[in-house]
């Protein structure tokens, strides 16, 4: 089911925006968290969570792995800190069969190889490049003999950035999101005009993965014809943890979904026609038509 559902996002079919909550690292390591966020979830209407994947000894710079910080659980290294959000592969496979208890898809980005190992091994439905990783040649070579479906974030990127990592991939089931890496990010950054121009540019279905405080700007991404959208999702927005601020909460996850299921019915068809509901307002209003 999982497949075809993100099959569907590569064809010329008509289907309901894909909806995708990022959870990234709000779950602060704790795996309950990650469980309830996938129930609330998936009892809001979203079509996939999604999480992060790193190599901590990898993915932190080695001038910042000592660097100490404040956390939640005292004073820590960065190095350390990366450690306490990130989960065994073991619990990586109790998360997947928990997605699939509640027919929820699960996706994932890799920040380095051997996490993207991992992931193909997991047997996720499709790949979420994220915007860091989006001039990593290293990785982008890795995902070119893979072929899996991939979904690109463009943060941090200008349009040559995203020409060369699409021809390094060569791959025909990409979709690509309009994405600004500030969080939260100011609307006047937030270029969602982006998403025309991608339109028009490529032949791949295009999402927008939104890192602003508020819904409206998603709401407008939707009615830009979009198949795909993310927003970061939390418990509370008061939480640790940086992208917490820029996140929805459950109550806003349900109006989000809601909103945006009324928003594609108003789109319409684009056909002018006559309703029928407007027929009998018509007798009345159009007196002069006897």
């Amino acid at each position: 089911m999982s497949e075809n559902k993100i099959l569907e996002l590569f064809s010329n079919k008509k289907i309901p925006i894909f909806l995708i909550g990022e959870i990234g690292i709000n779950h602060n390591g704790n795996i309950e968290n990650v469980k309830k966020l996938i129930q609330i979830a998936k009892l809001s209407g979203f079509d996939a969570i999604k999480l992060q994947k790193r190599t901590p000894d990898i993915c932190v710079p080695e001038n910042q792995k000592n660097l100490v910080r404040d956390t939640p659980w005292g004073k820590l290294t960065y190095l350390d800190y990366r450690y306490k959000v990130e989960f065994s592969e073991e619990q990586y496979y109790a998360i997947s069969d928990y997605c699939r208890s509640l027919d929820i898809i699960m996706l994932a980005s890799p920040w380095d190889i051997p996490s993207a190992d991992f992931l193909i091994r997991l047997g996720l439905p499709a790949i979420k490049l994220p915007s860091a990783m989006l001039t990593n040649i290293e990785m982008l070579d890795y995902f070119s003999k893979i072929k899996i479906p991939m979904l690109i974030s463009t943060g941090m990127s200008d349009i040559e950035d995203l020409d060369r990592a699409i021809d390094i991939l060569n791959n025909k089931n990409i979709l690509i999101f309009q994405c600004t890496s500030t969080y939260p990010c100011p609307v006047e950054e937030l270029n969602l005009n982006v998403i025309k121009s991608f339109s028009k540019r490529y032949n791949f279905p295009i999402g927008y993965s939104g890192h602003e405080m508020g819904l409206a700007p998603s709401y407008a991404a939707v009615a830009l014809g979009i198949k795909a959208l993310e927003r970061h999702i939390t418990l509370d927005r008061s939480m640790w943890g940086t992208d917490q601020s820029a996140s929805i909460e459950p109550t806003g996850m349900y109006r989000f979904v809601r909103d945006i299921r009324n928003i594609e019915k108003a789109l319409g068809d684009g056909i002018k026609k006559t309703y029928e509901s407007e027929i009998e307002v018509a007798k009345k209003l159009r007196y002069f038509n006897k």
